[in-house]
């Protein structure tokens, strides 16, 4: 069985999980955690999720490269659409949703102070488990001020506020009128383009500020998030 290492508040791990469970491909999710970081360490190359390790206990990280790994040893169901122009802009979504699209989550988690308080607690939560409130507390402040320091990585700052939220509200736009027509973003069934930008998309969802604006502007984008949890092969690619 494989099995994957992750984090439910990592865009990339939730990415991971839900290819996997549209593949079909057996796996055991486990938190990160103190409890098993010895186990993370034997196999991860990077201090980073997703970690995956497989049944030959060879551990694989970064989750473009794992979609890929594993696209190419079971192509059914496929993420890549057969034609060739489709694949391309399939391959280029996915980028932008792992590169730009961080940049809306990351954003809105930590700088608002009731995402930052959300987040952190539930980071801390995951972290700390079973070492007591007191434990939680002061790990949940360790991780607030961390993130907060690391804003300026994804270029937001007072500056560039203005265009990574116009950005974020009109990509969620766009989708909402582009999912109208259809379940996954390239017609019948999930691309790569899917898992791309859904990562980033289904971690604003559960943070409050972007999740409250998904909600109220974007209905079906939401269904899509929620879709893309446990995505499944519904038609074919357009």
């Amino acid at each position: 069985m494989h099995r994957i290492f992750g984090s439910e508040l990592s865009p990339y791990s939730v990415k991971v999980r839900s290819f996997f469970r549209y593949k079909n491909l057996v796996h055991e999710w486990i938190p990160r955690s103190p409890a098993v970081q010895a186990e993370f360490q034997k196999y991860a190359k990077l201090p980073l999720v997703p970690l995956v390790v497989t049944p030959q206990g060879e551990g694989v990280q970064d989750s473009t490269p794992i979609l890929e790994r594993f696209e190419a040893a079971m192509p059914e169901p496929s993420t890549i659409p057969a034609d060739a122009a489709l694949a391309f802009v399939s391959a280029l979504l996915e980028e932008y949703g792992d590169e730009w699209g961080n940049k809306w989550m990351f954003h809105y988690r930590w700088r608002y102070q009731p995402d930052v308080w959300s987040t952190a607690e539930r980071i801390a939560g995951q972290m700390m488990a079973g070492q007591g409130t007191l434990a939680v507390a002061q790990a949940r402040a360790a991780v607030a001020e961390r993130m907060m320091g690391r804003l300026g990585f994804v270029g937001s700052n007072d500056k560039t506020r203005p265009l990574i939220e116009a950005s974020f509200k009109s990509v969620l736009g766009l989708l909402e009128t582009h999912l109208a027509a259809r379940p996954y973003l390239l017609g019948g069934r999930p691309a790569m383009a899917d898992f791309g930008l859904w990562g980033q998309l289904y971690e604003a969802a559960t943070d409050p500020t972007p999740g409250a604006i998904m909600r109220a502007a974007a209905p079906k984008v939401m269904a899509w998030v929620q879709r893309m949890v446990s995505p499944k092969a519904e038609g074919a690619f357009e």
